[in-house]
């Protein structure tokens, strides 16, 4: 969800990753191709966790069903291609590949594609800084002037505070100079301590703890936390300590534009002109340790329960972690670094030219993982909220995903 057109602001992903330049259009990239239903990959059969055995288990009905429901909502909002896997142990299971990865060459949609997953980041980063608290190394309710300096009123701001979204500082992706400045030049590269700038230049929007309010400043702030505890870049503490300890080989934090090969194209209408873009090889450096990752479908699917159930974490620090807070719209609570909607834990993501979904249902031990190569709008919402919707509907009627649309003031991303 994004704000006005008039604003025109990278508004970070839901609770996703950082997006740019919100827009009203109500129609997104079109695909000219025949959706493709892709249930594994040539190369590793069944590397998405669903053999036909487990895929029958859902029944025919209920897989027509689900069918219809992503192809609709895909015509409907003009997506370009889709990725669904959903897992519900002792029932079945549902993993599909339509549309196509590249509107020119309509190459199709497959499972086994890379994507950049956004704000998903966040559950990464928050998840190093965590095992951080749990060696002792740091405490969740240390100041963050004890850390980085220059912060506004950071002897008030905590870890915590950073982590849960209730820190109070200016959003950086709000700043009309660096929305411009990032979309004058995609491919340039961004400090961390520059993009801070941009958003230190303002006053603090209210009181550390007073209220919600997403911004991709807090996760660049414990990014650099991270390294000053560890004396270590944030990429390599998030691969030692939690991507190597939970299995996750095709997961990184890229330091510029580099994208795995395969990958699908990117689309979308964050530009200066509001025109669709290419924006597969613009530089996400720009929203690093708050947006930047890149994954799979195989290893979202298992890091949704990882990071749902704490698997990497001590069980008091996971208790924390769940605490969830309102976060002002109704159905949607904010943890440290995760959220729930539904019932469904985990974080959405969205970052130019893709979006994702990786979330958990703990009482039915169900997965959901959703995959698209725009990050367009229709009619005023998130096509991956969209398609998250329509699955949960038909398989989860008592837990349907469904993050709400946030009003002009305040955008989820």
């Amino acid at each position: 969800m994004r704000r006005t057109p008039s604003r025109r602001l990278v508004a970070a992903a839901l609770l996703a990753a950082s997006v740019l330049i919100p827009t009203t259009m109500t129609s997104a990239v079109a695909t000219t191709a025949t959706a493709t239903a892709v249930t594994g990959t040539t190369s590793a059969p069944h590397r998405d966790g669903c053999p036909p055995a487990a895929a029958a288990g859902l029944g025919r009905t209920t897989t027509a069903r689900l069918d219809k429901a992503v192809a609709d909502v895909r015509r409907q909002a003009g997506i370009p291609g889709v990725v669904v896997g959903l897992w519900l142990p002792g029932k079945g299971c549902y993993v599909r590949a339509t549309g196509v990865a590249d509107t020119t060459t309509h190459r199709p949609m497959t499972t086994g594609l890379y994507a950049r997953i956004g704000s998903e980041t966040k559950t990464f980063t928050v998840t190093a800084l965590l095992r951080l608290v749990d060696e002792g190394r740091i405490r969740l309710d240390d100041p963050i002037s004890r850390y980085v300096r220059g912060v506004p009123n950071g002897r008030h701001i905590t870890l915590r505070h950073l982590a849960e979204m209730r820190s109070g500082l200016f959003p950086y992706t709000a700043d009309p100079d660096f929305v411009h400045d990032l979309l004058s030049n995609t491919g340039r590269s961004f400090t961390p301590r520059e993009t801070l700038a941009y958003g230190f230049r303002h006053d603090n929007t209210f009181a550390p703890g007073e209220r919600f309010e997403y911004s991709n400043t807090n996760l660049v702030l414990l990014g650099l936390v991270i390294e000053k505890v560890t004396g270590r870049s944030a990429a390599d503490v998030i691969d030692r300590r939690v991507l190597r300890p939970a299995g996750l080989g095709h997961t990184l934090l890229p330091g510029g534009p580099e994208f795995p090969d395969p990958h699908a194209r990117g689309y979308t209408a964050q530009t200066l002109s509001g025109a669709v873009a290419d924006a597969t090889d613009w530089n996400p450096s720009w929203a690093w340790t708050a947006g930047a990752m890149i994954s799979d479908l195989h290893d979202l699917r298992s890091w949704a329960r990882t990071v749902a159930t704490g698997t990497l974490l001590s069980p008091e620090t996971q208790r924390q972690r769940l605490r969830m807070l309102p976060t002002g719209f109704p159905g949607l609570d904010y943890g440290l670094g995760i959220f729930e909607s539904g019932g469904w834990i985990g974080h959405n993501g969205s970052i130019p030219g893709y979006e994702t979904v990786t979330v958990y249902l703990p009482p039915l031990k169900a997965t959901l993982v959703v995959i698209l190569n725009t990050d367009i709008t229709y009619g005023g919402q998130e096509p991956s909220s969209l398609v998250a919707r329509a699955v949960t509907e038909v398989v989860t009627p008592d837990h349907v995903y469904d993050r709400p649309v946030p009003s002009n003031e305040q955008s989820l991303r």
